[in-house]
């Protein structure tokens, strides 16, 4: 839908990070499904229709299906001249279950092969080079995604591991679904350090205060909000902490990563220019740094009880001539900036170059196309390597609760994508779901439960890489339930092709899946606005719950505060962002954050855009990070981090 023009004075929306290459086409569209008529509920002006039913695609499960129940009738689609209604409210009637139950597959197709048992790493068999992907991960961690994970806060929308070969019973239900790319923390990158006094306009720094106005959403201040343990504050409205002032970029590069970062009780940490700083959660002051010998290409979302988690990065500054390769993986402690420990891998005589690394338990595991490897994150000690010499390798792992494994089977052009939960310690299998041939992308959304997202049939069409969730049980690898999300209608990220569990914008707790909706024209004269929307990952239907944005703003999904889902809402040009609770049972908002409305603070907010950045929010402090850091001037003061805080 075309951006209609906005008012007087209002800045532009700043341009987002470039979207994630499509993956290579595979069996072309789904056919839709023919639906009767029925009367349509009220919905949004001008926004999708969350009750229509979504074309299926193709790659159901393998296994049989159950007699099919009757469906729902389902209305046309609302064209652009229908006149507006009033949107639903999140408590108003449960929307009509999503579009198609499972249908049988067709004969033959997709059989699922013998699986293979680990080993020693080998040359991969029949394996294209890279997909034209930066070093960089998408935007973010985190999608994705979906999320740094923190040990006060756990990563809701994290990936997995990695894998030999097993057997799977393959279940399936379709419904409505989809993603808006939000951010989730974590990656690689850069930094330096801003301390209390970074500089650059006064209005951003932390005497700025005052809120962009908007509702109060709860007056329980200094409670928590039910079923979850972020406290509500007596006054939401907060004020610039501290600010980190953008890096020049290395010499021979006019743009460098710098993405990663991670959120402790008390340190704040981000990884620079061939340094990891720690900076004080509430001062900004510098904590520790760690140097290293070249820049931070990945890092993963997940951090362990203890406060460890890992990167992976280059040995030494690229040049234009001899650009290097990503092939030291160390862990280090956020609460010292210590490293513990860094290691290479090799795939035959050559050390392999990474493309993901992640954290299991005490297991940090890193993948590529030319082959893995899982260390003890204590000692260093390699623990297992995936084996590649059956003409199968691990393309990626999603870490967290779960260690999860995304294998690649078969030649090219007769790929088939096994996902596999394995042991972390000793890399053997627990289950398996082999999904059906033709889908050459797959991205963890969550291992626990798991959720796997892939564009089937490269039917996104948006640069999301999302089509379909696949809803697997980590136990048996069955398919629960598979949730379509058509990229017209949902507005979620992920990275299937580099970066397992790059997702963001979504949010996976209390067995349910949690995507924004696209945005869409609000009520307002040039406004636009969008929902958060939830599925039930056992059946694959909405469940009902919608959490509307609000005229002007948009919204997208964090993490998880214990039962609550956690959401950021970006604002309209004259007001200042805001984090809010949604409760898991009823989705009623609460606020708990919201940043100041002055010109130089949004000015600041709105170039941290979550579809292209990097968001952190814990004990009513937010931060916000760039992922990329270049020499484009732009005639003002550019930063590289943000921290907001309230008062209490």
């Amino acid at each position: 839908m075309t951006q209609p023009p906005q008012p007087p004075n209002q800045p532009p929306r700043q341009p987002e990070q470039p979207a994630t290459p499509a993956p290579p086409p595979g069996f072309g569209p789904p056919t839709e499904p023919s639906q009767p008529p029925a009367q349509q509920p009220p919905s949004a002006p001008g926004g999708p229709d969350l009750t229509k039913a979504p074309e299926p695609g193709y790659g159901y499960p393998q296994a049989p299906q159950a007699p099919q129940a009757p469906q729902a009738p389902q209305a046309p689609q609302q064209s652009p001249q229908a006149v507006p209604q009033a949107p639903p409210t999140p408590t108003g009637p449960t929307p009509p279950p999503g579009y198609g139950y499972p249908q049988q597959p067709p004969a033959g197709y997709g059989y699922p092969g013998q699986p293979g048992p680990y080993g020693q790493p080998q040359q991969p068999y029949g394996q294209p080079g890279a997909y034209g992907h930066p070093q960089q991960p998408y935007g973010q961690p985190g999608y994705g995604h979906p999320h740094p994970t923190v040990p006060m806060q756990p990563h809701p929308g994290d990936g997995v591991g990695s894998g030999g070969g097993r057997k799977i019973n393959a279940q399936l239900a379709i419904i409505v679904s989809a993603v808006v790319a939000i951010a989730l923390i974590v990656g690689a990158g850069v930094w330096y350090s801003s301390s209390s006094s970074s500089g650059g306009d006064k209005e951003t720094t932390a005497d700025s205060g005052g809120t962009g106005g908007g509702e109060k959403d709860d007056e329980n201040g200094g409670g928590t909000a039910a079923g979850g343990k972020e406290k509500v504050p007596a006054d939401p409205a907060a004020k610039v902490l501290f600010q980190v002032p953008s890096p020049k970029s290395p010499k021979d590069s006019s743009s460098v990563g710098v993405s990663g970062s991670w959120l402790t009780d008390t340190v704040y940490a981000k990884s620079g220019v061939a340094e990891v700083v720690g900076y004080d959660a509430v001062k900004g002051s510098k904590v520790w740094t760690l140097d290293l010998p070249g820049p931070v290409c990945e890092a993963s979302d997940h951090v362990t009880e203890d406060g460890r988690t890992a990167i992976v990065y280059k040995p030494k500054m690229p040049t234009k001539n001899d650009p290097q390769r990503c092939t030291q993986v160390a862990a280090f402690d956020l609460a010292t900036g210590e490293k513990l420990w860094s290691e290479t891998a090799k795939s035959g005589t050559q050390e392999i170059g990474f493309n993901n690394v992640t954290v299991s338990g005490d297991t940090v595991a890193a993948a590529s196309t030319s082959g893995g490897a899982a260390w003890d994150i204590t000692s260093g000690k390699l623990l297992w390597s995936p084996k590649t010499s059956d003409s199968c390798y691990d393309s990626g792992y999603g870490g967290g609760p779960k260690l999860v494994a995304v294998r690649k089977c078969g030649s090219y052009d007769q790929r088939q994508l096994h996902i596999q939960t394995i042991d972390p310690k000793s890399g053997k299998v627990i289950s398996e779901y082999r999904m059906t041939e033709g889908i050459e992308y797959a991205a963890v959304v969550s291992t626990d439960p798991l959720v796997v997202a892939a564009d089937v049939g490269d039917s996104a069409g948006d640069g999301s890489g999302i089509s379909d969730f696949f809803s697997i049980d980590n136990k048996t690898g069955e398919l629960r339930s598979r949730i379509s999300a058509p990229g017209e209608e949902f507005a979620a990220r992920c990275d299937g092709i580099t970066r397992i569990e790059e997702c963001r914008g979504l949010a996976v707790g209390n067995d349910r899946l949690y995507i924004p909706t696209e945005e869409h024209e609000g009520t307002g004269e040039y406004t636009r606005t969008n929902e958060v929307v939830a599925f039930d990952l056992a059946t694959g239907k909405q469940t009902g719950q919608r959490a509307d944005a609000g005229d002007g703003y948009t919204i997208t999904p964090l993490r998880m505060d214990g039962g609550n889902l956690l959401a950021y809402k970006q604002p309209p040009y004259d007001k200042g962002g805001q984090i809010v609770s949604i409760d898991g049972g009823t989705f009623k908002q609460t606020k708990l954050l919201e940043n100041p409305a002055t010109e130089a603070v949004r000015d600041v907010e709105t170039g941290m855009s979550p579809r292209s950045s990097e968001v952190l929010f814990s004990q009513g402090r937010l931060y916000m990070s760039k992922v990329y850091a270049s020499d484009f001037a732009s005639g003002r003061e550019e930063y590289l981090a943000i921290a907001f805080g309230t008062g209490g």
